[in-house]
Parts: structure tokens; C-alpha cells; sequence
């Protein structure tokens, strides 16, 4: 074990014994508690589940976590005991993942945009790895890292693109005056970087890009550079819900790979799996603080009927400033469930979800239908792993939920075994084949053999 996570970490529970089991007592408990109104249970099960799945689908690729995706330590501690290495975009991210030991060289400065006070610090850490896609940015790592080791980063499509998430990235038209001015500056330039974002991707757009890359280096390679690093960046989903599946996804990238990379090359792949790895894992529960009712009127009913329909306002104890931030990177609010179940001939309102009722701008949701709830009442999110812990704590205007973190004995059993400790009895040799998250009626079952943490990229 490599001593980042412990049991004292989290909360061990048993078989059976489900995260939704555990939001249930905390609520039970929370039940006298006034000041507690919104908190998180997180399944790191379920984030071990994910990582055996990514590494038995995508086995040349090793998975560098963005810590802007959930910054949470729990999160970071287990990952770093499953040997992932981390996406960090400014200092505080590389603070927050070297301060459990991390080591510098397991740690990708990806920000594309970055500040001169941020690569100084990255420098005197020992982080070398970073991207660059513009002139500028590449004097900025000149001037203050000139032992830096640098991705180029590339878009596959020259023209302006219309998605969110692939606004950074050079033209392979613009590759070469990049790599020549890099070698003008004596910058170390050692592969390509690509990141395609994560929200209703083609899985032929990976393949695109790999050909892109598979271009770009080509070009690096014939101005003398040693390029031996890909880093094939996001995208994957994080939930079964979605049009393409994950290993439909991965099939589509190992082809890309064998026909452009093929294995024995001597490049080396990573990728920066966010949402993926996290999104599932994590589930949330607020209160409602306070409500308003807003008739509705009927055209063509009398006034008496048109009084008896209604329109909801609900404000919950958090909201955009805090974990609902999510919502401010293109993720749909997931559709709340009721800790207490409505009585069966209650009607339904259309119903609107806001936060503290000081800041009349936080809208988190509008257009549901739920029956009528009162101030202190649950309501509960799930998958609100990706985007919700970071971000508002770096926004800071409210107090950061707590989160409660979870794992099934199981679970902890196949860290245990992935790391390369023996099981030590025939039942725990049996028990790393099942399911591993304390989700077990949505639970895959993984079975897979002892491996070691991945060596250093660099």
C-alpha cells in the first residue's frame, strides 16, 4: 500500500449496505440538528470500480485525475493509492495534491492558460510537465521554467469550433511556427496534448484527433524533437444514461492508437478522465429553507378555479455559488428525489428550485413537477460527484458541505489487492471478483490481477 488512504478515511460498510442506507441514517441523525442543511455521501467504491474499468478498457493509457473535476481529499487520497496521477491548473491544485505526498512527477500542469506566478511555483515544486497552444504562453514557461517539459496542445478541426470545452488548442496549421519558435527559445517539447470535452461527443471525434496528433508529431519529430508523450485529455461519460457508452468509446481509441501509436512505438499515452471517474460516486442532499407560492392563471376558468393552481418556489440551503456550480459548467441539474414519499393522491405543482433566498439570481432548476413540500423537508441528488466540490470552494460563498465518505469492505480489499498485497484468505481472493461499490444492485463485476502503480511519464 502506498500509505495515501486509510481506514480512518472513510466510513467501512458492509454488503448490503447501501450509499442511499447511508444518506437515510445521516438524515435520521441530522433530524434534531439545525444548522446542518446540505451534505454529501460519497461511494468510493464506486470510484475504484471505475478505475479497474478504465484500465481494463483502456490498458495503454494511464489516467491523470483533473482535481478541478472534485478536489475533495478523499477522492484525491484514493486515487493516489490506486497510482493515478493528477491534472492540477494552478498552485493550489498541485498544493493540495503534493500535500498528501504525491510526488512532482505524477502531477500534469494542464491549465492552458496560466499564470507566471503559478509556473514559478510549479518550478520550484518540481512539476515540469505542462501545455502550451499559443506564443504566449509559450514565453511565459520560457522565461519562468526553463526546465519545463511541454505538451503541444492541438484541435483536430481548423475551424472555429462550436462546443464549449474544445476552445483551446492549436491548428495543425499553426503546429510548426509553434515547435519552430519553441526550439528558437529552448523549450523542451515532448508530445501532443488533445481534449475534447465531455458533453455529447461522437466517439469518431477521438479518433480524429489521434490522427491529428499522429501529424503533429510527426512535424516535432522532424524539427528533432524527442517526442514520446499523448495525452488523449477527457470526454468520457459519467453515467450509463448517456448516447455512447464508455467501452464503446475506448474500442474507437485503441484502434486510433494501434493504427497511429501502434504498441512498441515509444510513446507513452495518458488521458485526464473527470466526469468519469467521479460523476456516479457522489451523492447530495439539501433542505428546503424556504418557499413561495405563485398563482397560476387559467385562460378561460373563473377566478375561483384558477386560484387553486399554483406554481412553486423552493429555496434549498445551497446553490450556484456553491455545490450547484456544476450547473455553470454545462451539466444538467439532475432531477431531484424525495426523502419522504408523498402520499399517492397528493397532487402535483410545477415547481421551481432556487438557492438562499438572498441572491434572487440562483436558479438551479424550472419546470418540475412535485408534490408539495414544506420548509425542512430533503431533497436528494444523485451523481453530483463532478464539479461541485472544487469550485465552490474556491468561490467561496458558502460554507463547503460536508461530505461523509463510504466504501464497502470489498472494495477496500481490491485496493488492497491492486496494490500487490496478497489476499490473505480464500474468501478474500474470492471477494476482489465481486461487486465493488456500495451501490450493489448497479455494481459490475471486475475481476482483475495484481498490478503495480505505473512508472513515472516522465
Amino acid at each position: 500500500m502506498n500509505g495515501y488512504l486509510k481506514e480512518s478515511n472513510f466510513m467501512m460498510v458492509e454488503e448490503g449496505f447501501t450509499t442511499r442506507d447511508l444518506l437515510e441514517n445521516l438524515l435520521v441523525e441530522l433530524g434534531q440538528v439545525t444548522d446542518q442543511q446540505a451534505f454529501f455521501v460519497a461511494d468510493l467504491g464506486d470510484i475504484v470500480k471505475k478505475h479497474l474499468r478504465f484500465l481494463k478498457a483502456l490498458p495503454r493509457v494511464k489516467p491523470y485525475f483533473p482535481v478541478k473535476c472534485n478536489g475533495s481529499e478523499g477522492v484525491i487520497r484514493l486515487l493516489a493509492e490506486l497510482g493515478a496521477g493528477f491534472a492540477c491548473t494552478n498552485k493550489a491544485e498541485i498544493a493540495c495534491v503534493q500535500s498528501i505526498g504525491v510526488p512532482a512527477d505524477k502531477i500534469f500542469y494542464s491549465s492552458p492558460c496560466k499564470q507566471v506566478a503559478h509556473i514559478k511555483y510549479a518550478a520550484s515544486h518540481g512539476v515540469r510537465l505542462m501545455t502550451f497552444d499559443n506564443e504566449v504562453e509559450l514565453s511565459k514557461v520560457a522565461r519562468s521554467h526553463p526546465h519545463a517539459r511541454l505538451l503541444l496542445g492541438v484541435t483536430a478541426d481548423s475551424s472555429p469550433s462550436t462546443h464549449s470545452n474544445m476552445m483551446f488548442g492549436t491548428t495543425l496549421e499553426s503546429c510548426r511556427h509553434l515547435l519552430e519558435t519553441a526550439k528558437e527559445q529552448a523549450v523542451e517539447v515532448v508530445g501532443i496534448s488533445f481534449h475534447l470535452g465531455s458533453r455529447g461527443l461522437e466517439p469518431q471525434a477521438f479518433a480524429q484527433s489521434v490522427a491529428a496528433a499522429q501529424l503533429a508529431f510527426e512535424i516535432g519529430t522532424e524539427l528533432g524533437y524527442q517526442m514520446h508523450l499523448l495525452d488523449i485529455g477527457g470526454g468520457f461519460p459519467g453515467t450509463e444514461d448517456t448516447r455512447t457508452r464508455f467501452e464503446e468509446i475506448a474500442a474507437v481509441i485503441n484502434s486510433a492508437l494501434d493504427l497511429y501509436f501502434p504498441d512498441g512505438c515509444g510513446v507513452e499515452i495518458i488521458a485526464t478522465p473527470g466526469r468519469y471517474y467521479i460523476t456516479s460516486a457522489f451523492t447530495f442532499a439539501a433542505s428546503i429553507t424556504a418557499r413561495e407560492e405563485v398563482p397560476v392563471e387559467q385562460p378561460g376558468s373563473d377566478e375561483e378555479e384558477s386560484g387553486s393552481k399554483k406554481s412553486l418556489v423552493y429555496h434549498l440551503s445551497d446553490g450556484i455559488y456553491s455545490t450547484f456550480s456544476c450547473l455553470l459548467f454545462d451539466t444538467p441539474c439532475p432531477r431531484p428525489e424525495l426523502h419522504k414519499r408523498p402520499c399517492p393522491d397528493h397532487p402535483s405543482h410545477s415547481s421551481s428550485l432556487r438557492g438562499p433566498p438572498e441572491d434572487t439570481e440562483d436558479h438551479i432548476a424550472d419546470g418540475l413537477e412535485l408534490p408539495e413540500l414544506q420548509v425542512g423537508d430533503w431533497l436528494i441528488f444523485e451523481d453530483m460527484g463532478a464539479y461541485t466540490i472544487a469550485t465552490s470552494s474556491l468561490l467561496g460563498r458558502c460554507p463547503q458541505p460536508q461530505i461523509t465518505y463510504a466504501m464497502s469492505r470489498v472494495a477496500w480489499k481490491a485496493v488492497q489487492f491492486f496494490q500487490g498485497k496478497p489476499p490473505q484468505t480464500e474468501d478474500d481472493r474470492e471477494s476482489v471478483c465481486a461487486p465493488l461499490s456500495c451501490g450493489w444492485e448497479m455494481a459490475e463485476t471486475l475481476c482483475v490481477t495484481p498490478v503495480f502503480t505505473p512508472a513515472s511519464i516522465i
